[in-house]
Parts: C-alpha cells; sequence; structure tokens
C-alpha cells in the first residue's frame, strides 16, 4: 500500500512525499529510521479501489492453499516471516494479503506465530491457532501446517459437495419462477381473455388457471410482500439462540438432511480430535476446542457431554453409545477399539475417510434422484397448462 507522508526533519523543514509499506505502522517505522518526524500520513485511495466484503471473505481454500504453501516453505528452511511476507505478496484478496503482512509484522516485532494468528478470528479459527501453538511448544510447525492443510481442503471439498448438489435445484426454481412471472404478466391477460371466449362452459382445470390468475392480479402484490416479509422474519429469526437451536432441531427430522449433518459432524469431529491428539494436545484440551467448532446445537450438546465425562474420567465411546440415534455404533466400535488399543488418533481418521466417501455417495445419489424428480415436476406443470388451455380451444373448434 502507497501513503502519503507529510514530516519535520531535524533541522525543522517540512518534507512531503510518499512510501511504500505493508501497513500505516510499517510506513512510520520505516520513515522514522531516515530521522524524520511524521506528523501526517494518509493511504492513497485508488479511484478502483472499492471493495466488496463478499469476494474479500476468505474461504477455506484460500487459507488450504496458504497452510500448504507456509509448510513447503518452512519444510525448506525458510523463516516465517520471510515465508509470510513472500506469500502475502501471491495472495488476490486485499484483505487476506494485509492480514498476512501484518501477522508477519507482528512476529517481526516479537510476536509468537499463534497470537499473531490469534488477533484475527475471523480468519483463523481457535482450532488453526491451537494447531500453531502446539507445533512452536514441539517445534513442528511444518508438520503442523500440513495438517492444517489437509484438514481445510477436507473441509473445502465438502463445502464444495454440497453447494454443487444445491445448484442444480436452485437453478431450475429460478428459470420456473422467470418463466411463471413472464406467463403471469405478459401471456395470461390475452390468454383469459381467448379461453373465455372460446367457450361457454370451459374445464375444471381452465377455470383454475383463470382463478389463480384473477387472484394474482388482484392479490399478487400482497403475496410478494408477505413473502419477502416472511424470508426476513426466518432469516431474523433462526439467527437467534432459539431459532438455531429450533432449526437444528428440524433439520435432524428430515430424513436425508439428518443423515447428511450426521455424517459431516462425525467427519468434523473426529478429524478435528484425532489432528489435536496427534500434535500433542490432551485429549481434554482437544475435546473443548472441538466443541468450539461444531455449530449444531444437537452435537455440541453431545460434545460437551463427551468433554465432561472425560474430564471426569469416562471413556469417550462410553458416553457416545447414550446416543445411537445421532451416532452410529459402528462409529462406537470402532471409537472403542482405538480407545482399548492407544490408537484413538488413526482410528478417528480413518472414520474421517469412511464417512468422506459416504457423503460424497449421498450428495451424488441426492443429486440423481433430485434430477428425474424435477423433470417430472415440470412435466406435469406444463401438461396441465397445456390441457387447460389447447382443450377449450379444441372444444370451440369443433363447435364450428
Amino acid at each position: 500500500m502507497k501513503y502519503n507522508y507529510q514530516a519535520r526533519t531535524k533541522e525543522g523543514r517540512i518534507e512531503t512525499g510518499t512510501v511504500e509499506a505493508s501497513s500505516k505502522d510499517a510506513a512510520a517505522s520505516l520513515l522514522q529510521k531516515y530521522n524524520i518526524y511524521v506528523t501526517s500520513l494518509k493511504e492513497i485511495k485508488s479511484p478502483f479501489s472499492i471493495r466488496i466484503k463478499f469476494f474479500e471473505k476468505t474461504s477455506k481454500k484460500d487459507l488450504a492453499i496458504f497452510s500448504r504453501q507456509m509448510a513447503v516453505m518452512l519444510g525448506s528452511r525458510v523463516s516465517v516471516i520471510q515465508g509470510l511476507t513472500s506469500l502475502a505478496v501471491q495472495i488476490r484478496k486485499k484483505d487476506f494479503r494485509e492480514k498476512i503482512l501484518k501477522i508477519s509484522q507482528m512476529v517481526e516485532e516479537g510476536s509468537p506465530l499463534s497470537e499473531a494468528f490469534g488477533a484475527y478470528p475471523d480468519i483463523f479459527s481457535v482450532f488453526y491457532v491451537n494447531l500453531i501453538k502446539s507445533g512452536e511448544a514441539s517445534g513442528k510447525i511444518a508438520e503442523v501446517f500440513y495438517y492444517l492443510s489437509d484438514h481445510l481442503e477436507r473441509e473445502a471439498d465438502i463445502e464444495s459437495q454440497l453447494k454443487s448438489a444445491m445448484i442444480y435445484p436452485l437453478l431450475v426454481l429460478f428459470v420456473f419462477l422467470i418463466v411463471l412471472f413472464i406467463v403471469m404478466i405478459f401471456i395470461m391477460p390475452k390468454l383469459v381473455d381467448l379461453l373465455r371466449e372460446a367457450t361457454a362452459e370451459p374445464p375444471l382445470s381452465t377455470l383454475l388457471i383463470i382463478n389463480f390468475y384473477e387472484f394474482l392480479k388482484g392479490y399478487g402484490w400482497i403475496l410478494i410482500v408477505a413473502f419477502f416479509f416472511l424470508i426476513g422474519f426466518l432469516i431474523y429469526y433462526f439467527r437467534t439462540k432459539e431459532g438455531r437451536k429450533k432449526f437444528d432441531e428440524i433439520s435432524l427430522k428430515i430424513p436425508f438432511i439428518k443423515i447428511i449433518i450426521q455424517k459431516i459432524f462425525l467427519i468434523r469431529f473426529s478429524e478435528s480430535v484425532s489432528t489435536l491428539v496427534s500434535a500433542g494436545l490432551s485429549i481434554n484440551k482437544a475435546l473443548q476446542i472441538t466443541g468450539g467448532t461444531v455449530t449444531n446445537v444437537v452435537y455440541k450438546k453431545i460434545t460437551s457431554e463427551v468433554e465432561e465425562g472425560v474430564s471426569e474420567g469416562e471413556k469417550i465411546s462410553s458416553i457416545l453409545i447414550k446416543h445411537p440415534e445421532h451416532v452410529p455404533v459402528f462409529v462406537v466400535q470402532m471409537i472403542k477399539v482405538g480407545e482399548e488399543t492407544g490408537q484413538l488418533d488413526k482410528t478417528l481418521m480413518e472414520i474421517v475417510n469412511f464417512y468422506q466417501k459416504e457423503v460424497k455417495r449421498a450428495v451424488d445419489t441426492f443429486t440423481a434422484l433430485l434430477e428425474p424428480i424435477l423433470i417430472i415436476f415440470l412435466g406435469i406443470v406444463v401438461s396441465l397448462l397445456a390441457i387447460s388451455v389447447l382443450a377449450p380451444l379444441y372444444g370451440s373448434l369443433g363447435t364450428i
């Protein structure tokens, strides 16, 4: 970033100019090295520097790439500061780039890397920061970045699969609504007059279309306002604590969605605990951090029970077995074997690998079933519309 500065020399002269630095503080520090005292420092705004926050958001994929590159650089004996500075230059998203440069500056000033990452919780989660902290303590910081990149890549894959599954039905719904809007605004007015003239006694399906059009013409604006009001209310309600709980409970009562949520929880829970334990954290600390990453209220409660039980000396498997409707017996048995053999971290990663394939299979099945269902639905709608319009027209032709 570039800054315009105004400064005073030791002799009292006023100097102005521009300086390029990673941040305002870095620019001030740089100028002070030239024995001048900065009195004004302002960032130079580009006319095309308007940033849309949505596109600036750092995704899991961005973080996974950054973590893997850091792992490679640290594994090649590059210093942390040099690695951060080098990678910042390559980052396209300005917000993410600026934060990496600030982290580099904090580390250069003496802050631990974990503390510097922790200053930006909107990008680096508690899970991420604690793994970095464990890497600093064990001296295996490069390995920790490899752990993190693998973890984030798996998370990004799951998100990508779910988004891909939703694109097709949302696209079909969008096109359907656009076509419905065009038909109702431009075609139906002429069509209704034609149908009324075609026959004195139109069939029931034709009457339904005419009445539906008349209803929309009279009350359509009320429906639109009510629809947007309802959407706004639901968004507000489901963001409240009570609403979030209700949403999670309802989600777990819908068969297919319940299966997907369950599998994703098992992946995230197992991978989080396994990764943290492998990095040297205690099982209690690993469960505590994992509990903070669980978003579903029902599963968060189960995770809290596991954390409390383990702190009192119980086994993870002995607590999970109490929730067969949310955690399959197969998973509990695997965890039990891992606890008995002392290889819990490896067993949990086997669960992760198994359920990752299961999520992909479930999403593929959902997509494969949804496509013909949507085609059949649209076919029925078009057929009913065609019959309702053509039947009275053909009837009127037959009377001529």
